[in-house]
């Protein structure tokens, strides 16, 4: 593993964890060029996320801006279902089709003005079902989810964009570290740990870039740019994962 990787990897984070998000979906594009076995790409994916959510989560928790009210009934759902995805073996050419598709979608959804669209409702029982539904596709494809959820909640003007934001860095928390249970008992958790032990600087590299990116989008970042710096790194991360899969 080259230090190469492991900058990129930190620079991703920081980017990242600046608008609420783990990177995983861009983590899984740069492994897969590297030629990485492929089962290990959701491991190291939801690994590195854990790391980078779980500070940009207390950063967000410190200064208010997680409601836990609101967000648990949407966690207790997405949780389990991430799991049972991350359960389920895929194909690398079906992985990498369903993340890039549903990338791409989420940034047309955040590339969508804002103003003259009428507000939409969604009722409890449905936003239930969507949280569900994203935390099946979070352990399907091996990311956290947050950024599938992310922008459908900027959609139905859920809260403000920095609420979003700290609620997609503990969206992404829970379900990875459910959809990272499923992934290593399908894989075995012997035999995927030591596999992939020699990637163990790339936690690190993650673990610094996380900590900057959170507290500069906190301090620095508008709404409006939250969200335009999100659908560039989502629409990029779509990209690189049809042009694999294709």
């Amino acid at each position: 593993m080259s230090a190469m990787l492991a900058l990129l990897f930190g620079l991703v984070a920081l980017i990242y964890a600046s608008v609420g998000f783990g990177g995983g979906s861009s983590y899984t594009a740069i492994l897969t060029l590297t030629g990485i076995e492929p089962r290990l790409i959701p491991v190291i994916s939801l690994c590195c996320n854990i790391v980078v959510v779980t500070g940009g989560t207390i950063r967000f928790w410190r200064v208010g801006l997680i409601d836990w009210k609101a967000v648990l009934p949407l966690l207790a759902v997405s949780a389990p279902l991430a799991f049972l995805g991350g359960l389920t073996p895929l194909k690398e050419a079906t992985f990498l089709l369903l993340l890039g598709t549903t990338l791409l979608v989420s940034t047309v959804a955040l590339l969508l003005p804002q103003e003259p669209l009428p507000e939409v409702k969604l009722t409890l029982p449905a936003t239930l079902a969507l949280s569900g539904l994203v935390g099946l596709l979070a352990g399907l494809s091996g990311i956290g989810g947050g950024i599938f959820m992310a922008p459908v909640l900027h959609l139905i003007r859920w809260a403000e964009a920095k609420r979003i934001a700290a609620f997609a860095s503990l969206y992404i928390l829970t379900n990875s570290i459910a959809g990272l249970g499923g992934q290593l008992l399908k894989g075995g958790v012997g035999a995927v740990t030591d596999s992939s032990a020699a990637y163990w600087p790339l936690l690190l590299a993650v673990l610094i870039g996380g900590q900057i990116g959170s507290h500069i989008g906190i301090r620095l970042f508008s709404p409006v740019l939250l969200r335009r710096m999100t659908a560039l790194l989502v629409g990029y991360a779509a990209i690189r994962l049809l042009l694999q899969a294709l």
